[in-house]
């Protein structure tokens, strides 16, 4: 099956299990492969579609239909200004509440801008007008296409529902060929779910309460921006769930929180008696590669998301989401819970040993011991690559203490400046955990004019001469360009930064010397030197070590 058939045969699918009933389609060429699937459906009785010459006047028919149906209805057309005659109507659905999904074909991205026939610029076509728009990437033959079709069409069908109805744009690209090639071989099956929608999306109406089935076997996720984090984990541990939390999820407490589950979920054995039944997701996961992979083997994973204009589903594996999440107390048995913090224990107590036998100031060692001593009422700001990386693998359990990143986008900008203004809203002592690359992108935020106020607030700064981080990625194996084009080393004197901006400083010259060189108030830097290699390699024996204890409580 050629890629453009495969893409339009899910995309009509997926509209038809979340509950379209109407379709309107304008003739052309480029939405050939939108047109024979449409066609299709409606042979098979699944589907009325609705054939006008006329782009206005069809996307007008689809607003009557939508308009009285109270339903999403969908609009095709093929590329260029066939498109753009949808406008007027999009605009009108727009202004009046009406639930639209707008599919325009489109030329792939190496037509665009080549005076190739029939192609304008299609992205975003229809402004503020769409409540949501997309691009979909060229369709290619190869595995995680169907997951990534499926739940795209399930984010528009909600999107154009709630939380105020209206027009949505998928803009879908076709390489030619455009019709069936007559080969029905794929990389991976096309089939959605049988129940219905890939991902189904609970309105935020009074009282609409998604009650999770009940089971012992559940799993809740905390990541970035989380909220109502304390109701969530009493009730996970109310019910024998295990809280697999971020460390900016701010939920790594009591006995049912986890540390270590980014080395459990590593294990393969591990990980095949423990295939959750229902996993709950709070905020934004997006730090451990095993956890993001647990999500995908979830037989039900539920999204917890206040605001349903946008949900976290960073490998589109959600099932449902809901505004509001009801997870039911279970009694019974408890060893599904004992058998995860067995091994978390066995896992968080070899890579302690680990941590413990290096006498140098090691990054994950710092990140550990850095957490565990702060005072109750800290704020602990981190950058969003290695520091908060290296907490989330091992910062022990924990109350009394906040933590922030901008994981948002995870870019590396303001974060010195980002510290400072938390720890100016902060009531407590405020602490930062920033790389050397990191503070020096916004060394500028140092600059306090005289009569502003300075916060109380010690800047760690891991310097490891360059971008640590990729020392732990596949591009450390290109040992010809790495050190200039990844690892960007450096030769800045952090002290004497420090002491440009009169701001305090203080090397950490041992491990043992963490919690003297964190005494003190004001705006203060606590320089500590670490090795690129020697932290790669440390990594690299923390997840052997942790591997390893895990195993035997499998035994």
């Amino acid at each position: 099956m050629n890629p453009a058939t495969a893409l339009a045969t899910v995309l009509v699918d997926e509209l038809l299990r979340c509950g379209m009933t109407d379709a309107v389609l304008a003739p052309g060429s480029r939405s050939a492969p939108l047109a024979l699937a449409l066609q299709a459906a409606e042979d098979a009785g699944r589907l009325r579609l609705h054939v006008r010459i006329d782009e206005r006047s069809g996307s007008f028919l689809g607003l009557g239909l939508a308009k009285r149906s109270g339903r999403p209805v969908a609009l095709v057309c093929t590329s260029g200004t066939a498109a753009a005659n949808f406008h007027p109507a999009v605009i009108e659905a727009h202004e009046s509440g009406v639930p639209l999904i707008v599919i325009t074909a489109d030329r792939p991205p190496e037509l665009r801008d080549t005076g190739a026939n029939q192609t304008i610029d299609q992205v975003k076509l229809y402004g503020t007008a769409a409540r949501w728009c997309t691009e979909i990437g060229v369709p290619e033959n190869r595995p995680g296409m169907v997951a990534y079709w499926r739940s795209l069409v399930s984010r528009a069908w909600g999107l154009a529902q709630a939380p105020v109805p209206g027009p949505v744009h998928l803009n879908a690209a076709f390489r030619e060929p455009l019709i069936p090639d007559g080969d029905d071989s794929w990389c991976e099956p096309l089939d959605g779910d049988v129940t219905g929608a890939w991902t189904k999306v609970r309105a935020a109406t009074p009282g609409s309460v998604l009650h999770v089935p009940p089971t012992r076997r559940g799993v809740l996720v905390v990541g970035d921006g989380a909220v109502n984090v304390k109701r969530y984990v009493a009730a996970a541990s109310m019910a024998g769930w295990p809280v697999l939390a971020e460390p900016n999820g701010n939920a790594r407490y009591g006995d049912h929180a986890l540390s270590s589950h980014h080395f459990l979920l590593g294990v393969p054995e591990f990980v095949e008696r423990h295939r959750p039944e229902v996993v709950v997701t709070l905020g934004k996961p997006g730090l451990s590669r095993p956890l993001l992979s647990l999500l995908r083997r979830a037989e039900e994973h539920i999204v917890l998301a206040p605001d349903l204009a946008h949900w976290p589903d960073p490998v589109r594996s959600a099932t449902q989401v809901a505004p509001e999440v009801e997870i039911p107390v279970v009694s019974g048995d408890d060893a599904w819970l004992k058998s995860w913090r067995t091994a978390d224990l066995a896992a968080a107590a070899a890579v302690d040993e680990v941590l413990d036998a290096v006498p140098e100031v090691s990054e994950p060692r710092l990140a550990r011991d850095l957490v565990a001593g702060l005072p109750g009422g800290s704020l602990l700001f981190t950058a969003a690559s290695m520091p908060i990386r290296d907490l989330d693998q091992v910062m022990r359990p924990r109350r009394g203490i906040r933590i922030m990143a901008n994981r948002g986008a995870s870019g590396i900008d303001g974060l010195v400046s980002t510290a400072i203004g938390a720890a100016l809203a902060h009531s407590g002592r405020a602490f930062a955990l920033l790389g050397d690359l990191a503070f020096l992108h916004d060394q500028n935020g140092l600059i306090v004019g005289p009569r502003d106020r300075r916060p109380d607030l010690t800047i760690v700064v891991v310097n490891n001469r360059g971008g640590g981080i990729f020392s732990l990625l596949p591009q450390a194996a290109l040992t010809g360009p790495f050190e200039r084009v990844f690892g960007t080393p450096h030769q800045v004197d952090l002290e004497a930064v420090a002491a440009a901006h009169g701001v305090g400083y203080r090397l950490l010259d041992a491990p043992s010397d963490l919690s003297k060189a964190m005494a003190g108030e004001g705006l203060r830097i606590v320089e500590a030197r670490t090795d690129r290699n020697a932290n790669a390699v440390l990594h690299a024996e923390m997840r052997k070590a942790a591997h390893a204890a895990v195993r035997t409580t499998l035994a």
